[in-house]
């Protein structure tokens, strides 16, 4: 999954000598935290909805509001953005780009061209979004978390149990993190499995794989059969 296909394409910008009470407006209009500031059509920095509050917090307090506006009409944004510049290549993974971010602890980045210009954002929230695309958690159905041997035909013999009782698969996903020595933990995501029959599922789950824990959405119903040490 590359960053293009999930960033917010329609970008605002700023110009370095715009001022922040223009940046305040074109944030809120645009319904974005973050903007890319410009120099004569080059990336120079960025400026969020922190740097907005940071620069105008000392004197809210103390300030008339008319005066505020004046404020923040005379501070340019040059003044108060982001020089220390990430950006994101628009052919990066969705994982690079949670990488990048984590790394340099920000919420969002510009994503460019390989010739430097800006094609988009990307944010935690476009994260989100793709989150919740993979773990397929719209189709809500039910959640099973295993604890599997790391061995080929592991993950197909849950799944061709689950295909057993009728259900459909929504997400598989897979995760080495926290897992004992040669073990993997799997999370599978079905739906599909009438009602009458999920407890003889449960059962034959159990008795054939270290079933961790089950989340039924529909009926906001969780249950934990195992712990991993």
């Amino acid at each position: 999954m590359l960053v293009k296909d999930w960033m917010t394409k329609a970008v605002a910008t700023v110009e370095v000598g715009d001022s922040m009470q223009e940046a305040t407006r074109l944030m809120k209009e645009k319904e974005v935290r973050m903007l890319p500031v410009m120099r004569k059509g080059k990336l120079v920095g960025v400026v969020t909805d922190r740097d907005l509050k940071r620069a105008s917090a000392s004197d809210a307090t103390t300030l008339e509001i008319h005066e505020l506006l004046y404020l923040m009409s005379k501070i340019k944004v040059k003044d108060i953005m982001s020089k220390n510049l990430v950006t994101v290549p628009m052919d990066y993974t969705i994982e690079e780009t949670a990488e990048v971010l984590l790394k340099n602890k920000i919420s969002g980045a510009p994503v460019v061209d390989h010739q430097g210009q800006v094609v988009g954002i990307i944010t935690q929230n476009d994260l989100f979004k793709v989150i919740i695309s993979l773990t397929g958690i719209r189709k809500r159905g039910i959640l099973f978390a295993f604890c599997l041997q790391d061995q080929p035909g592991s993950i197909k013999a849950v799944a061709d149990v689950i295909r057993a009782f009728g259900g459909r698969m929504a997400s598989i996903l897979t995760s080495y993190e926290g897992a004992p020595e040669g073990r993997r933990f799997v999370y599978l995501r079905m739906y599909g499995v009438a009602r009458d029959k999920l407890p003889g599922l449960v059962e034959s789950l159990r008795s054939k794989s270290q079933l961790l824990y089950m989340v039924d959405h529909a009926a906001d119903r969780r249950e934990i059969y195992a712990d991993v040490a």
